[in-house]
């Protein structure tokens, strides 16, 4: 579950202790790995930041034995996070009402598509089915085509991820007054309406529905668009701000379209003649006679907002970014030079850190279990049943 991992190394990287629980695998498959196998999973395991700053554990929910390995786990938890479809954790004996028996202190958050209720609770889904019904699908794009896909970025991630991290820090500070935990209740889909706040605010107002493509953050005016330059990459502009559009007439050398700068309206409806398509067309061939690179130079001295179209590769290199510590590297006895993503949360005081790769499946299992209180005969027996692997 790629939007709770997310989360969970977020609460991770600022030092909370993650254990992570996963299913154990099939009887034929159980064995202790050895260590040449375990080396070579812990090298693939060095590119998975998700799962960084984490134990694994393999645990049969489905086996009593299992649960009961994760209920002494619970008990001594602050935060369960689970992503089952509603209904699941209550059958498997793992919901909310059971742990908080146990620990009435629990944070409990699940994950889910919709919700836990509603019509459409028990629905399947994903990213671009979350983000059609909240609506932010259709907001992307050109006039006249499809939608495009913005991969899985708004529900899984910018949402559920990061409400998921929200609620939890929310119920833990709520905690400390009450003393009680509670169950945090996280739909994909209500937190891309929680993004979709600024373009609901605007319909509910003024009844405007944001036509795909053409007001003025979707392309539809020449100051907030991306311009192909003489290389064939691309740069972007940000020119809100009619002095930001000045600046840009001036550094390219075309004060005659200084007129074509925005105003209020512009973000409750389109272009209302050609003019901005003629002007845009403009500024697009003077981008056409230099780099993408060249260009970000010049703007940049004329205080103009602009910025590269990057390949995923060229985010590598980028020295803002390289120097806000967002992409760190790690020396591997095996692979060399590693890189995962930075932290960007920015603590003065207790900043965020990378203590762990992330561990392969159950590599963790016999130490949790010990610090349970198991022994290696108990934890052996439960091997051999399955209830943990």
């Amino acid at each position: 579950m790629p939007p709770g991992e997310l989360c969970s190394m977020i609460l991770g990287d600022f030092g909370a202790d993650i254990v992570k629980i996963e299913a154990v695998t099939q009887s034929s498959e159980r064995k202790l790995v050895d260590p040449a196998e375990a080396e070579a999973l812990k090298s693939l395991m060095a590119f998975n930041a998700m799962n960084r700053n984490k134990k694994s554990i393999r645990i049969n929910l489905k086996s009593e034995d299992g649960k009961e390995v994760f209920y002494k786990l619970a008990k001594e938890a602050d935060v369960v996070i689970e992503g089952f479809r509603p209904g699941v954790a209550k059958r498997m004996g793992v919901d909310y009402q059971t742990v908080n028996k146990l620990n009435p202190r629990i944070v409990y958050c699940s994950l889910s598509g919709y919700g836990q209720d509603g019509p459409y609770s028990q629905h399947p889904g994903h990213d671009i089915n979350y983000i059609s019904i909240a609506g932010a699908l259709n907001l992307i794009g050109w006039p006249g085509s499809p939608p495009p896909i913005p991969l899985n970025f708004l529900a899984d991630f910018a949402g559920a991820s990061l409400h998921g991290v929200m609620g939890i820090l929310l119920a833990l500070i709520a905690r400390q007054s009450s003393g009680k935990g509670q169950f945090v209740d996280i739909s994909y889909t209500d937190s891309v309406i929680t993004l979709m706040t600024f373009f609901l605010q605007q319909y509910f107002g003024g009844g405007l529905k944001f036509p795909r493509g053409q007001w003025a953050l979707a392309g539809g005016y020449p100051y907030y668009q991306t311009y192909e330059c003489s290389d064939g990459k691309r740069i972007s502009l940000g020119c809100v701000e009619p002095w930001f559009w000045e600046n840009l007439c001036r550094a390219i050398g075309r004060d005659d379209l200084k007129g074509f700068s925005f105003t209020p309206d512009h973000f409750l409806q389109p272009p209302q003649d050609g003019r901005w398509q003629q002007a845009a067309e403009e500024v697009a061939k003077v981008f056409l006679t230099k780099t993408r690179d060249e260009w970000f130079d010049i703007l940049c001295k004329h205080d103009v907002p602009a910025g590269k179209v990057y390949e995923i590769d060229e985010v590598l290199t980028d020295p803002q970014l390289l120097h806000r510590k967002m992409l760190l590297e790690f020396d591997h006895p095996k692979l060399g030079k590693v890189r995962q993503p930075g932290i960007a949360l920015k603590l003065s005081q207790t900043p965020g850190s990378v203590r762990s790769m992330a561990p392969f499946s159950g590599e963790n299992t016999d130490e949790v279990m010990k610090s349970l209180g198991y022994t290696p005969k108990e934890i052996e027996g439960l091997r051999k049943t399955n209830a943990i692997g």
